[in-house]
């Protein structure tokens, strides 16, 4: 049974549709490169499966837990608790909140999600140890490099082990050698979490990077090897 299922799915800006019907099906525990030019709807595309926009038409279906999860059909609040309990966000920018500390910061959605506890802390603390960024746990934002930042803002992704890890260009503004290890270290995290990962990316290189790519093009999935 696929993880995420989604059918015909359209979204409209204005006259414009950004998404044109797109069907796909993606498989618990894989991951995938989400390819294509700007403008494409690949980041539209990942935001709806995520909760964070609704389509216009078609549905998105999330099989988690033993449970279907229709995301059309979810209010507000309901699709707010999917994305605090089964989603992981890593984006481009990293939107770590600059009046908290990176501990705080890495802590905000399993404390609006009602699902804080000890043991949450403490993956949060192992993975900053692995990652090492463990010295700046009680630091604020900006006394952090950009890939400090960055490392924070994927540990706060996986602190909670999201079914789904959603990651918008999240080496857009990086060098090569760190596009590469911030990429292996998704993969890494993702696969012992045993989350499906998908990556929006315009990098040919990360891309070939990830086990499985996924094409769009005008608004429709073109291809899927």
């Amino acid at each position: 049974m696929s993880l995420v299922s989604a059918k015909n799915v359209v979204k409209k800006y204005g006259k414009m549709k950004a998404l044109a019907g797109i069907d796909l099906d993606l498989e618990k525990g894989k991951q995938y490169a989400l390819q294509g030019a700007s403008g494409s709807g690949k980041s539209t595309l990942l935001y709806i499966i995520g909760g964070l926009e609704r389509s216009d038409e078609g549905e998105v279906i999330i099989n988690v837990d033993d449970k279907k999860l229709n995301l059309n059909r979810m209010n507000d609040e309901e699709l707010a608790h999917y994305r605090n309990s089964t989603v992981g966000f890593v984006f481009q920018f990293h939107f770590l909140l600059p009046s908290m500390n990176c501990l705080q910061n890495i802590l905000l959605p399993s404390k609006i999600g009602g699902r804080y506890s000890k043991e949450i802390e403490s993956r949060a603390k192992e993975l900053a140890k692995l990652l090492g960024v463990e010295h700046c746990l009680k630091k604020f934002p900006f006394q952090l490099s950009g890939g400090e930042q960055q490392r924070i803002n994927i540990i706060r992704a996986l602190s909670v082990k999201p079914k789904l890890l959603l990651c918008d260009e999240p080496t857009g503004n990086l060098d090569t050698e760190n596009s590469e290890k911030v990429t292996a270290l998704l993969k890494e995290l993702a696969s012992e979490f045993d989350a499906t990962m998908i990556l929006v990316t315009h990098d040919p290189q990360v891309a070939s990077k990830i086990s499985h790519s996924i094409h769009i093009r005008d608004g429709l999935v073109c291809n899927m090897p």
